[in-house]
């Protein structure tokens, strides 16, 4: 569970949070808003890429502020980028194996890890493709099998369906509901896609101008007229 109180980031006169108040208690939960609404900014603070100036955050009663990148990992939180970070010159495996070589002191159970990781992204028949000749769709299913590695305890992914076609959005549902009970992880999931959010979401985040515009089960908040305006840009 993550638990934020009076959260403020601010660049410059802009404030990308403004004393955000959220919690996320679901498996799954989505967050929400029209472009510079501050989602990623969410993310990169949770994640301890960006300092707030005021506010506090507990990651499962512990408090996460002020703990490097690498300190927040080790208690189980992992991270997706809109941007792959998959490496072109190593294999699907490989890349997933550099993850484990650092969350993992263990590497008979890490070798197991990634392998039970390739697994249920369904990449195992393509472990040896090297990075630059998977397509989109396997670079994102890479990126979430190196967040399954190490006992996660909360996964924060930014855009995994971004430039996926209808069945690959698919598959990538399938996928995401799975994931909290087969390694007992929450996810808090940023997207564009009001269906995809729908269909995986328990609760959901809105945000606007940096500011909690709305917070609750998924179908309720994106029922709201507030949100519908706000966000999907209707009535």
């Amino acid at each position: 569970m993550i638990q934020i109180d009076a959260l403020t980031v601010q660049f410059g006169g802009i404030k990308p949070l403004d004393a955000l108040e959220a919690q996320f208690s679901a498996t799954i939960c989505g967050l929400i808003g029209p472009n510079g609404a501050g989602k990623t900014t969410l993310l990169n603070v949770l994640s301890g890429f960006v300092k707030p100036i005021e506010g506090t955050i507990l990651l499962n009663n512990a408090a996460l502020l002020g703990l490097s990148p690498q300190r927040r990992v080790s208690l189980g939180l992992r991270r997706t980028f809109q941007q792959e970070l998959v490496v072109d010159e190593l294999t699907a495996m490989e890349n997933v194996q550099a993850i484990a070589d650092h969350v993992s002191a263990d590497h008979a159970n890490a070798r197991r890890e990634v392998a039970t990781a390739l697994d249920f992204v369904g990449l195992s028949t393509r472990r040896s493709v090297l990075g630059r000749q998977l397509n989109l769709f396997d670079r994102r299913r890479v990126e979430i099998a190196k967040t399954l590695i190490g006992r996660p305890k909360v996964i924060l992914m930014d855009e995994p369906g971004a430039g996926l076609n209808e069945v690959e959005t698919e598959e990538l549902r399938r996928l995401l509901v799975q994931i909290p009970s087969a390694f007992d992880t929450q996810l808090v999931l940023i997207d564009h896609d009001a269906d995809l959010i729908a269909s995986v979401c328990v609760e959901t985040l809105v945000l606007d101008f940096g500011k909690r515009l709305a917070m609750g089960p998924t179908r309720a908040v994106l029922d709201d007229p507030v949100v519908r305006r706000a966000y999907l840009g209707r009535e």
